[in-house]
């Protein structure tokens, strides 16, 4: 299963993209994970203009391109990004399948 975007997130990273004047055509969201945070690893979100390199996996979700190195890929695989915006913040949301253990604020996790 691949990496997908909510409705709502697909919407705020065009939003995103549009206020810091990125090219919709070329802009893709990277996304990964490294080691540290809470639980173990942190889920990292970034807006490219880079191409796919032999290293990444390119999925398509609403509209966005994505890109995810292919280590970062194994602990991602069927992940669901959403964004929600609360009274108690706002921010990006993933739905990890393969976290074992996400810390309280949803940034880290363990597999």
């Amino acid at each position: 299963m691949p990496i997908t975007l909510s409705e709502t997130a697909a919407r705020e990273i065009k939003t995103i993209i549009k206020q810091q004047e990125l090219p919709e055509a070329g802009t893709k969201l990277r996304v990964g994970v490294k080691g540290g945070g809470c639980s173990g690893f942190s889920y990292m979100l970034d807006l490219t203009e880079e191409a796919k390199s032999e290293a990444d996996e390119e999925i398509e979700s609403q509209g966005i391109r994505i890109l995810c190195d292919m280590k970062s890929y194994l602990y991602l695989n069927g992940t669901e990004i959403d964004f929600k915006d609360e009274v108690m913040g706002r921010g990006f949301v993933f739905k990890n399948p393969n976290a074992t253990s996400t810390c309280g604020c949803g940034s880290s996790f363990s597999a």
